[in-house]
Formats: C-alpha cells, structure tokens, sequence
C-alpha cells in the first residue's frame, strides 16, 4: 500500500498504531514522534494500566483488543511489538485490515513461520518489513558501503561478539523471555540477533549473491546455560559459532547473556586489504592498505563513543535513532513504490543463521545452510 495523497509535494501524514504495548513499543513511540509525516494513534495490550499509562504518556489511544484497534483507527501502518513467537498472529490480525506492516526482530522465531507471514502478507497485498535498526546505524553503514567497494579486499574474517547480562529477574517465571514457544532461543534468538544480521549483512556486501542467498553457507557450534538457573530459561543464554562464509571468508559469533556486567556488541570485518572494528557506536578500527580522502574523516566522525546501542546490562538502553531511521525508510518505501531494502527475505537470513547453529549444537556436527 502507498500514500498517493500529497498536499503541496508533501506526502500525506502517515497514521501508525503498535500491536503490542511491551518495552520495546516506548522505542517505537518515540521513534514515531520524530519522524517527520508519522502519527502515532493508537496501541494494544490487555493489562490496563500498562496501555492507559502508554496513552497518556504519547497522546494515543489505548485498546485491549488488536482488532478492534485496527477497525476503528484504520491505520496506514502497524509496527508489531509483542512477544516474538506471537508475530505472526499478529501480522495477520494487521494483513486483514489492509496495514502495512513493520514488525520487530526476529520477523518470527523460525524460518517456517516467517514463510507463512510472507504468504499472508502476499495474499493481503501489505508491505512487510523487519526491523533489524543496526543496518541504519551510520558507522555500520559505512562499512557496509567500505565492504561493497571492495576495500576489504579478499575477505578473511568477519566476527560478531555480543558479551551481554541479563539477571535472574529478566527471566522470571512470569516473562516470556527465555521460552522456547515466545522467544525461540535465548540468548542468540534474542540478544545477539542484531550482531548475527549486522555482520552477514556487512560480509555480504563482498558477495555476489541470488536474492535472498544466506552469505552464511556452514555453521559449527556449541550452547549452553551458564550463568543462570537451568529451571529459569527453556534455552542458551550461551553460545558460540565458527562460520564458513560463501566466499570463503571465516567468521566466530558469541553471544551471551551471562557475562556480568556485560560490554559493548563488537563487529570486526577484515581482509587482505583493510580491517574495521565497531564496538557500539564507535569505529575503533579503520585502516586499509589504500587510504581514502575520507578516511580520516570517517575516524573523526565514529571514533569517539557516541550514545551508544545499549543493550548490554539493561534491556532497555536502547537509542531510538535508529528505529526512527529504520521507519524513515520503510514509509520512504510506501511512498515511492520502491522495496523496502530489510523485506522479509533479508529478514528471514539471521533467523537462518541462528536455526543452523541450534541444529549444530543439538546434533555435535557442522550444518550447511542451503
């Protein structure tokens, strides 16, 4: 769907509802606020006092049924912030009432269930996008845009650690974190999934791939529980992966939520030819063997930490920035009737990355992603 209205050249105002009033939907609220043509109207939850609080903090509405919100606000847009194994439930509440969707990470918690969001999303004629807000990061978009020029040269490594904490109470027995049905996985499925698509997406950038090629061909790994009780958690809160890329290139990924206090998420990308290293928001590695005119100027730019990605002892230290880049983008999309750069297909790649690895660990033997 698009906005065809215009007043003036100006696309007509965007109205955007959120399935889901949970942590992350204040990230989304604020990130709405602050793009330009958006109007956030309304959102759904059952516990009241959680969505009338989220109403008056955000001049919305509140509604403790999806479907009724949708009926009565008719909104252009939904972003899907609920639990991530009930996505799919509530992209096709949002397909039957004709909104376009931008639902949050994983795009679902199996590569099965992300296909049949794809065919509901088809047979509704709705745009589905995924959130992954690190591929609007600035300083991972600049590597990325150093990783399609080739400045890497031959590729060697490219590894994604994300040494994160969480404590006991995040995984309470009333929270859906740490479930197989509605989180998936844990810490990877979860946590570390940011890192898993940052660092593909940024390999990929060295590939000629088929679209929706995983760049990711073989994973070999191991997980476990280490650093909380076995009856809080259904699954890993560690994990760690060698990776064997298309072109050869090699990668590790670790990704935990045990390791108190927790750091900063780190990406490194490196080659015959150049290396970058990102922790956070900040560039601590930018070196090629050619140097650019601008090289120097991209080192003064990221190489002082900024606000930071957070995430890494608080769940929710996290800058909306990039969301509100990420929605930028997705109402660019509808508006123009250009795709939208992080469909579902792109989506579906970190979900497939992190299947291979749980089926690595379960089965003691390296997995080939086909």
């Amino acid at each position: 769907m698009t906005d065809a209205d215009t007043a003036g050249g100006t696309a007509a105002e965007t109205s955007i509802a959120i399935i889901g009033i949970g942590a992350v939907a204040e990230v989304h609220a604020l990130a709405i606020d602050d793009v330009a043509g958006a109007t956030l109207v309304a959102g759904s939850c059952r516990t009241e006092e959680t969505g009338r609080a989220f109403a008056e903090r955000f001049d919305c509405a509140w509604y403790d049924d999806t479907a009724t919100m949708l009926a009565e606000t008719a909104p252009d847009v939904v972003t899907v912030c609920t639990p991530s194994g009930a996505h799919l439930e509530a992209v096709t509440v949002a397909a039957e009432y004709g909104a376009d969707v931008l639902c949050e990470k994983p795009l679902e918690i199996t590569t099965e269930r992300i296909d049949r969001l794809v065919e509901v999303a088809t047979e509704a004629e709705i745009t589905l996008g995924g959130i992954f807000q690190q591929r609007f990061n600035p300083v991972v978009r600049t590597v990325r845009e150093a990783s399609e020029a080739g400045r890497f040269g031959s590729l060697a490594v490219a590894n994604a650690t994300v040494p994160w904490w969480r404590d006991d109470a995040y995984y309470g027995p009333e929270r859906w974190q740490g479930t197989q049905a509605l989180d998936g996985g844990g810490a990877l499925m979860n946590q570390s999934i940011h890192g898993i698509d940052a660092i593909q997406w940024l390999a990929a950038g060295t590939m000629d791939l088929e679209p929706g090629e995983n760049p990711v061909a073989a994973v070999s790994a191991y997980t476990a529980v280490r650093g909380h009780d076995d009856d809080l958690l259904e699954v890993e809160d560690t994990a760690v992966a060698a990776l064997r890329f298309r072109n050869g290139a090699l990668g590790q990924l670790l990704g935990t939520t045990a390791a108190y206090p927790g750091s900063e998420r780190r990406l490194v990308l490196g080659g015959r030819d150049g290396t970058a290293t990102v922790e956070g928001d900040e560039l601590v590695t930018w070196r090629f063997r050619e140097e650019d005119a601008a090289d120097e100027r991209v080192r003064e730019r990221f190489g002082e930490t900024g606000a930071g990605s957070g995430g890494a002892t608080d769940p929710m230290d996290i800058e909306y920035a990039n969301h509100a880049r990420t929605l930028e983008a997705f109402l660019e999309a509808r508006r123009s009737d250009e795709p939208y750069p992080l469909d579902a297909a792109e989506a579906r790649k970190a979900v497939e990355i992190i299947e291979a690895i749980y089926e690595s660990a379960d089965r003691g033997e390296p997995v080939t992603i086909e």
